[in-house]
């Protein structure tokens, strides 16, 4: 069984105690949160798609931690005009367990 969740403003395929690295999310850790936009649920090839979400369908995570994600550097350069300008940033994370699939 799987689904596909928005969650933070992206689209993730869970499965049951699937470990996930969403967008920050504003929880202490071993929090219990539940989805419920819901999109898509495949429940053994039984296949239910939302119109846009599933009525009564929603997905429960455990927050496992909070993390940063790799630095990204940001480089930029204009030749011949002595310009040149390195900037960086790391995102962060937070990690999440699949608990429950409803739906």
């Amino acid at each position: 069984m799987y689904a596909i969740v928005e969650i933070a403003g992206q689209q993730f395929k869970v499965e049951k105690d699937k470990k996930l690295f969403v967008h920050h999310l504003e929880l202490n850790e071993n929090d219990s949160v539940d989805f419920e936009k819901v999109l898509l649920v495949d429940n053994n090839g039984e296949v239910t798609i939302g119109t846009p979400t599933v009525e009564g369908a929603k997905v429960t995570a455990k927050v496992l931690q909070h993390v940063k994600g790799e630095k990204v550097l940001v480089f930029k350069k204009k030749r011949r005009k002595s310009y040149q300008k390195m900037n960086g940033h790391r995102q962060h994370f937070t990690q999440i367990q699949i608990e429950n699939i409803i739906g």
